[in-house]
């Protein structure tokens, strides 16, 4: 598998979205989880949205990369995917970072899930450049959509005490220069950045790998 590489052009996903309205779940399947990548619309290409870029990457592993419908319940985009006998409902959301909480939480509300069966995936300002990471729980360490999410959702910090959101954090590298932490975050990756950004399928693996580990896991809900 080589190197993939970072690029406005052809990574990040176009613009061009449906409108169609999403169906009911599929008789026979259940809703195994949803993945929700977090990022500023309208900003791609910029650290503070290479969780939409994972999305991204993963929609397409999934071959549902054309399947996206406007859901204005949600205010998000949203496209399902099938993985063995469950559904993934893949969430982008519409607002900005700081208030996404509110399309996460809603889109949770719609399909019946729990905080625990909802996956962000977000950029990590403490990690290494292109550092992956699942955490369970945990504080959002002053990620204003992570908290946005923890909050709206109810979220819990620890595992122990049950609704910890499951988060794969991709690290974007620590500030090396005297810009304010914003001015960082919605800055775009420099070329020599992009090429030591681990190819964004690793990004999936861990992520399906996931899945698939609490697919295996006796239901909590009838």
């Amino acid at each position: 598998m080589g190197l993939f590489v970072l690029s406005r052009a052809g990574l990040w996903l176009s613009r061009a979205m449906s409108r169609c309205v999403l169906e009911p779940r599929p008789p026979g399947k259940r809703w195994l989880s949803r993945v929700a990548g977090l990022g500023n619309p309208g900003l791609p290409g910029t650290r503070h949205s290479v969780g939409m870029a994972v999305l991204g990457q993963l929609v397409r592993r999934l071959r549902v990369a054309e399947s996206w419908a406007r859901d204005r319940r949600c205010a998000a985009d949203l496209a399902m995917a099938s993985l063995g006998d469950a559904q993934l409902a893949l969430l982008r959301p519409w607002r900005l970072m700081n208030v996404n909480g509110r399309s996460v939480a809603w889109a949770t509300e719609l399909f019946g899930l729990t905080a625990e069966e909802v996956c962000l995936v977000h950029d990590e300002l403490h990690k290494p450049l292109g550092k992956l990471a699942l955490k369970l729980g945990g504080s959002a360490r002053g990620h204003s959509g992570v908290h946005s999410c923890i909050s709206c959702l109810d979220s819990n910090m620890s595992p122990a005490l049950g609704r910890a959101m499951p988060r794969l954090r991709v690290g974007i590298g620590r500030l090396t220069h005297p810009d304010t932490v914003q001015s960082y975050v919605l800055s775009y990756f420099a070329p020599a950045e992009q090429e030591l950004l681990p190819p964004l399928l690793s990004a999936t693996d861990l992520l399906l790998d996931h899945i698939r580990e609490r697919s295996q896991r006796p239901s909590s809900s009838p």
